[in-house]
């Protein structure tokens, strides 16, 4: 079988697993089979795959029918130019939340102190915070998570990329650590699990491979971050920015309770969905 045709072959195992992408997936798989980037892979449809090259493509192309997530199958993820290590320790990072990385950026465009101090809560992979740190290199950068296991994942992904973001254990901004960084915090992100828990029995199988603690944020989703904005209140010296990702269905709930908070306002991501929080102490 050449490379073109286990590329067909592929998609067609793909499509009738129900899985949403299958051309993108397929490609996907073929460079982790082959070990190549998507420009060889073009280049090189008429070779032939050997024999370890189709069993270990047969290998990852039966977990991704059995609709484990890609991200899995592959062991890693793209995310604001970064390529992340993944598995079912830490949420999958969603392309949406680039758009909440974006909105950080913009407002440190103006940020005064030469190495300002961002705190990502709920850092998981670590995708936000290592992506702020690869745009702003100066700035001191801090990611925490109430899960160890998560936070091995993060800071093996910060090793692997050589950044200096430091990775904290913390339940929100209850650990001393944390509420120290958040004191001295220009920005603090977070992109908590803000799903109702009712939507348990509606996800798709590569999402309820994610682990439940990163999806759910109470009976409206927002107990979580309805907490981290009460710590927030308190910790967060004045003009700091609180950016928040949330649910299209909670995120206006969340927004009207923020009284006392500056330019609270809410952001659409890219497909016209009301999404981010974003308010300044």
């Amino acid at each position: 079988m050449t490379v073109f045709e286990a590329r067909v072959a592929t998609e067609e195992r793909l499509t009738a697993a129900a899985v949403p992408s299958p051309a993108a997936d397929a490609a996907q798989l073929l460079e982790a089979a082959l070990g190549c980037s998507r420009t060889e892979l073009l280049l090189a449809g008429k070779r032939r795959l050997d024999r370890s090259e189709a069993e270990r493509l047969d290998a990852l192309v039966a977990r991704r029918e059995a609709r484990e997530p890609l991200q899995h199958v592959v062991g890693y993820a793209h995310f604001y130019g970064l390529e992340l290590q993944v598995d079912g320790r830490v949420l999958v990072p969603r392309p949406e939340t680039e758009r909440l990385v974006e909105l950080v950026l913009a407002d440190l465009e103006g940020a005064s102190a030469p190495q300002p101090v961002v705190l990502d809560v709920g850092a998981g992979s670590g995708a936000i915070a290592l992506a702020v740190k690869s745009e702003l290199p100066d700035a001191e950068v801090w990611g925490a998570d109430v899960s160890p296991a998560a936070l091995a994942v993060a800071k093996a992904n910060a090793l692997r990329l050589g950044a200096d973001v430091k990775f904290i254990e913390s339940d929100l901004l209850v650990g001393e650590e944390a509420r120290v960084v958040a004191r001295r915090a220009r920005v603090l992100v977070a992109n908590l699990p803000y799903l109702p828990d009712a939507d348990a029995a509606l996800l798709a199988p590569e999402a309820a491979a994610d682990p439940t603690t990163a999806l759910f944020g109470g009976p409206d989703g927002t107990a979580l971050a309805a907490r981290l904005v009460a710590q927030a209140w308190e910790l967060l010296p004045a003009g700091a920015l609180l950016a928040l990702e949330l649910d299209p269905r909670n995120v206006h709930q969340l927004a009207a309770k923020l009284a006392g908070w500056q330019g609270v306002a809410v952001h659409p991501d890219l497909v016209g969905r009301s999404r981010y929080l974003v308010a300044y102490r």
